[in-house]
């Protein structure tokens, strides 16, 4: 288990923002953060503390330079996702991404599009692409959702369908959209069955609040799963200190980094 720290951008600045509100319509918005200060800002925190593999997320467009410019100051030391393709991939991985973070491209008009995930691993490597399985849940199960967590796709949380994607990724990413950003407590029943449908490293983002939450991912997710703090930590806001976070990580596991 690994703490997995994030920036994410919105209008080009970062900010933390409740995932639910993110919709077309920006009026619908409900930002718990935002700050002038730069992403290389906050990329500089995590590599001076040596702490590898957080995500710089685009929530839409208009985000392009501040995540290359969080990725110049961590060459190597994070992963960028949000409006990725096989166009553009490589560019962000010769920008300093150690990882490309990709979900709506994919997972094309609700559907998981192979050839697509096939072009891609082809394109950059297996072993610098990141799935992003975010997801919502919908009749008692949980569906991978896009296009900033607003649409449904066909695609369940289970262990099969990560067993078939395995292949052409070397790590997941899954947010838990319905309590991302809320501060409210994590997502206990998707964090176990996180804890059993991958070999690959597996990262569970949404809602965590408390070391609480971070005891409870490490035990009802077996320690196999990685965890990204947002809205919570001081550094965007909130009240969990973000050097207590990284001092948990270092005494429960002797390292923070990959």
């Amino acid at each position: 288990m690994n703490f997995r720290p994030c920036i994410d951008l919105h209008n080009g600045k970062v900010k933390q923002i409740v995932g639910s509100t993110l919709t077309d319509e920006s009026a619908n918005l409900t930002t718990n953060f935002e700050t002038d200060l730069p992403s290389s800002y906050f990329a500089g925190i995590y590599k001076k503390d040596n702490i590898f593999g957080g995500h710089v997320i685009m929530l839409g467009k208009g985000n392009e330079e501040a995540a290359r410019s969080a990725l110049r100051a961590f060459p190597g030391g994070l992963q960028v996702g949000g409006g990725i393709n096989t166009i553009n991939a490589k560019s962000y991985l010769d920008d300093g991404a150690s990882h490309v973070i990709v979900t709506s491209y994919v997972f094309h008009d609700g559907y998981i599009d192979w050839e697509r995930i096939r072009e891609l691993a082809d394109a950059i490597g297996k072993n610098r692409l990141v799935l992003d399985l975010s997801c919502k849940k919908r009749d008692g199960n949980y569906f991978v959702v896009t296009d900033r967590w607003q649409k449904f796709t066909d695609t369940m949380i289970t262990q099969e369908i990560f067993s078939q994607l395995e292949e052409f990724c070397d790590e997941f990413l899954v947010h838990a959209a319905d309590v991302e950003g809320k501060q409210a407590g994590i997502d206990t029943g998707l964090v176990s069955i996180l804890s059993d449908v991958s070999s690959r490293p597996l990262t569970y983002a949404g809602g965590i609040r408390s070391m609480s939450d971070l005891e409870e991912i490490r035990v009802t997710g077996k320690g196999r799963l990685d965890a990204t703090i947002g809205s919570a930590l001081d550094l965007f806001g909130g009240t969990l200190k973000y050097t207590d976070v990284v001092k948990w990580f270092s005494k429960q596991y002797g390292k923070v980094e990959k």
